[in-house]
This record gives C-alpha cells, sequence and structure tokens, in this order.
C-alpha cells in the first residue's frame, strides 16, 4: 500500500510517500511563506516520479496542528479535497505533538515526555505523555509557568521546537533527555497515520487550533 503525508503547519512544507512502511521518497523545505502554493505542485511531481496516480494511494495522513493558522488550514484542506476527490481513500489527521513524541528514541524516552512547541508568543502549545506514549494531558496553550508546575519534580524529556525558547532561563526541572527539532519528522508523522490504520484508529482531519488566529478589526 501507498502512503502519502504532508504538513504545512511549521516553518516549512514536508512531503513523504511511503511504500508500506519503506520511505521511497521524501519533500522538506523551510519556509516562512508559500506552503499552500508549493505543497499541491510537489505532491504531484512526486507522485509522477514514482509513475504513481492518486488513485494507487490507500492512505492520506496530514499534520493538523498545532501550528500557523494559515499553514494548518492549507494541509487539512488539502486532505478535505483528496477525500471529496476519492471516497474511498483512508486519511487520518495526526497532531504535531503525536509525531514529536514518536520520533524519540527508547533511550530518550522517559516516564514523562513533554512535547513544547512554539506559539511565537509568550505562551507554548504543550502536550505530556507516559513512556508508553500515551497521553497524560490534553494539548494546550500553556505559560512557562504552568509548564514548570505540570512537571515538577518529575524526570522529564522535553522535544520541540519551543524547547530551545522555554530553556532560555533556568528552568529548575530534572532532564533525562532534551531534543530541540525544528519540526515534527516527516516520517514520524507517517508512522503515526499507518499506525493509526493499522489499529483502525483512523480520525478524519481537523484543525487542531489551541487558540483563536491573530485578527484585528479596522476601525
Amino acid at each position: 500500500m501507498w502512503t502519502l503525508v504532508f504538513d504545512t503547519t511549521a516553518n516549512n512544507c514536508a512531503i513523504a510517500l511511503l511504500d508500506s512502511t519503506k520511505v521511497a521518497d521524501k519533500f522538506v523545505k523551510e519556509m516562512e511563506f508559500g506552503q499552500a502554493e508549493t505543497l499541491l505542485p510537489e505532491i504531484e511531481t512526486m507522485l509522477k516520479k514514482h509513475n504513481l496516480s492518486f488513485s494507487d494511494i490507500g492512505l492520506v495522513g496530514v499534520c493538523v496542528g498545532p501550528g500557523s493558522f494559515t499553514g494548518v488550514r492549507s494541509s487539512v484542506a488539502a486532505a478535505k479535497a483528496f477525500s471529496l476527490a476519492c471516497p474511498n481513500l483512508a486519511i487520518t489527521g495526526v497532531s504535531a505533538f503525536e509525531a514529536y513524541v514518536h520520533s524519540l528514541s527508547m533511550f530518550e524516552l522517559s516516564k514523562f515526555n513533554a512535547v513544547i512547541i512554539e506559539t511565537k508568543r509568550e505562551d507554548f502549545y504543550c502536550q505530556l505523555f507516559d513512556g508508553k506514549l500515551e497521553k497524560i494531558s490534553e494539548p494546550s496553550a500553556l505559560t512557562y509557568e504552568q509548564i514548570i508546575d505540570m512537571l515538577k519534580g518529575k524526570t522529564v524529556t522535553l522535544i520541540g521546537n519551543g524547547v530551545e525558547r522555554f530553556l532560555d532561563k533556568p528552568s529548575g526541572l530534572t532532564l533525562h533527555a532534551i531534543r530541540m527539532d525544528k519540526m515534527a519528522p516527516i516520517t514520524d508523522i507517517a508512522a503515526c497515520a499507518i499506525q493509526k490504520m493499522k489499529n483502525k484508529k483512523l480520525n478524519f482531519p481537523k484543525p487542531l487550533y489551541l487558540r483563536a488566529p491573530d485578527v484585528c478589526v479596522k476601525a
């Protein structure tokens, strides 16, 4: 089975094509803007390169956020368009939290694993997982102080593109491992999507918005 996964929720456009569980092709480009314009042409190029049509794809996985409002919307809109065009296509959403924690090695995993994602504000997006990758907390937008209170007294692994800023000041936490990845690995988004299909836990993509978009009303 061919699987197509993509992510435009962070400062990047990432796409992976897998044959069964083997990565056949991958496209990853860091970019502040233009992810929506890049995504579909790159998917088309990748499919043509491997002599595939969209009807050959059995599963589509899409990162649903959190991230930029426009980036999340672009990925999810593309996935929904694919599902309308191919009603029999299996499709699922994967959060960046799930992909980040899935990428931890057995040596990096702790009893408590906190995924901390950049918001470009004073707060952070955060979710806590146990050593079996089961969620302990719900995804939330939290202040530095709230995250410290949640993790105090625990030996914890930190991962995510918000970790570097989070550790700008002494945390006083007991840290098992630290990962400052710039983005959720596209191959781990793929692995999560495939796992959801195997476990019959596909969830139709819905944007993971943890707060309202930054907008202003003209006077």
